[in-house]
């Protein structure tokens, strides 16, 4: 049996965390509902501007490999932080949520990566990351064993920004493919999506992606068209799995032959949308990882991210395992 369900690669970045007022994201030009990438010192300005905030380990990968744990899953992560004070906190952070994180860290500069997170009333969130240690994640990162334990590894789309990440990710999906293990990625951001469109198609046709969660705006944004239905035929055409969020609207989880819609959950309060996706991506890739239906596992995505949304911060603090249970989906 492998010794993981769910491998995660991603940037290893701790999330600070703040409440703020539509007026404080203008006066401070912050792209609203968007990761903006930021230098240490804009960094420094944002934390010294921001109100009384949480921090936690973060990223998008290291939300979805808690995810996975938290339903009961075996989760390892890939990720690069310093040897410093936010490094030591991350470090603590992820493997006390029962994720398997062994990256040897960096000594010295850059520092470990924060994402400054501005949460508006409406519960959008709005980073400032500061990838720091992240941009150093390369090749020599990638551990063997781990890559063809897993049944699935997942990477963020994030981790493209980053150029030696790519060879690590590259050398991943080598050892994953040859060791018949699958390989998933997140289109992260439509931001994201526009600085590197080509070369995520690319991963997609050519196999080296089996898998790929997105967002409708990421997805319209990847095949550049006003037309949701056009650029949901076009994923479907060129991965072999295709799994889409719409917020309130549910989810689509799509083969080549099998097409499944599920509604969303329920939310009385949606608090901040920090990981919603991240979540979503887990409770699937647990499923998928257990062998259950598409429908089954779209269900599963779509309680981790209500549970989320629910709640400040991407790291549950009710047990994801038993929602799942009392809701009947274990």
């Amino acid at each position: 049996m492998p010794d993981f369900d769910v491998l995660c690669i991603g940037n290893a970045i701790v999330d600070i965390i703040a409440r703020c007022d539509e007026a404080f994201l203008v006066d401070n030009d912050i792209i609203k509902g968007a990761m903006n990438l930021i230098d240490v010192e804009r960094s420094a300005l944002l934390y010294e501007r921001m109100g009384p905030a949480v921090e936690t380990s973060g990223g998008s990968a290291g939300n979805t490999a808690a995810g996975v744990a938290g339903l009961g899953g075996t989760a390892a992560f890939f990720g690069k932080v310093s040897n410093d004070h936010l490094g030591e906190v991350y470090a603590h952070d992820i493997r006390a949520q029962g994720v398997a994180f062994d990256t040897r860290p960096l000594m010295g500069h850059p520092p470990t990566a924060r994402s400054m997170i501005f949460v508006t009333a409406d519960g959008e969130r709005s980073m400032n990351t500061y990838l720091g240690a992240c941009v150093e994640l390369g090749p020599e990162d990638v551990e063997e064993d781990k890559a063809r334990a897993a049944k699935v590894a997942y990477f963020e789309g994030y981790l493209w920004d980053p150029p030696r990440a790519k060879e690590a990710i590259r050398t991943t999906a080598e050892i994953a493919h040859a060791a018949g293990r699958e390989v998933s990625m997140s289109l992260s951001d439509p931001f994201c999506v526009d600085r590197y469109r080509q070369e995520f198609l690319e991963l997609m046709r050519s196999g080296t992606v089996d898998i790929v969660f997105a967002n409708e705006h990421e997805l319209m944004s990847l095949y550049q068209t006003a037309s949701f239905e056009t650029a949901l035929e076009a994923i479907r055409a060129d991965c072999r799995l295709a799994v889409v969020t719409r917020s309130e609207n549910g989810s689509i989880a799509m083969t080549h032959e099998e097409k499944v819609a599920v509604d969303a959950m329920p939310v009385s309060n949606v608090v901040d949308t920090t990981g919603a996706g991240d979540l979503y991506a887990a409770g699937f890739l647990y499923g998928y990882t257990r062998g259950r239906g598409l429908a089954d596992c779209a269900r599963l995505g779509s309680l981790a991210a209500a549970q989320v949304i629910g709640q400040i911060g991407p790291r549950l603090q009710t047990s994801l395992k038993d929602t799942a249970q009392q809701a009947g989906l274990l």
